[in-house]
């Protein structure tokens, strides 16, 4: 957030200064104040789409194809085989309603296994889940 700032405050000088290097009696004359104000907006609008674009983008993560499930985490943390099903359901990006229509189960039955998962992974939401869950090796 403090590079947003000095940037913008950076970038802010910079404007003032060129814009008071071309402040000469003849541009002022010929030029109207809308002009400066378009080059001002333009200069801040690209540079509030380049910084944009820094703050947001997606930072990619390459996984190795060649995971392997840690059985013995599962055992020590008493991860079921089918809350296990359920987390990497989760970890597809599947809603509660298509996990119980893919296993089978209610949606209360999914719901139960995920706030287990939940208490097991010591989480409050399924991106932290997902997050821990690819951590400590139950899902690639």
């Amino acid at each position: 957030m403090n590079r947003t700032i000095i940037l913008y405050g950076l970038g802010l000088a910079a404007m003032v200064t060129i814009l008071k290097l071309i402040e000469y009696k003849y541009f002022v004359r010929q030029l109207s104040l809308e002009f400066y104000l378009a080059v001002v907006a333009t200069l801040f609008a690209g540079l509030g789409v380049w910084v944009g674009r820094k703050l947001t983008y997606k930072k990619v993560i390459r996984v190795s194809g060649d995971f392997k499930l840690d059985e013995s985490m599962l055992e020590r943390l008493g991860i079921s085989r089918r809350e296990h099903e359920v987390l990497e359901l989760i970890a597809s990006g599947l809603s509660n309603q298509e996990i119980a229509d893919r296993l089978f189960v209610s949606l209360n039955t999914v719901k139960t296994h995920s706030s287990n998962l939940f208490l097991k992974l010591e989480v409050k939401r399924r991106t932290q889940a997902i997050q821990k869950g690819k951590e400590l090796g139950l899902i690639p």
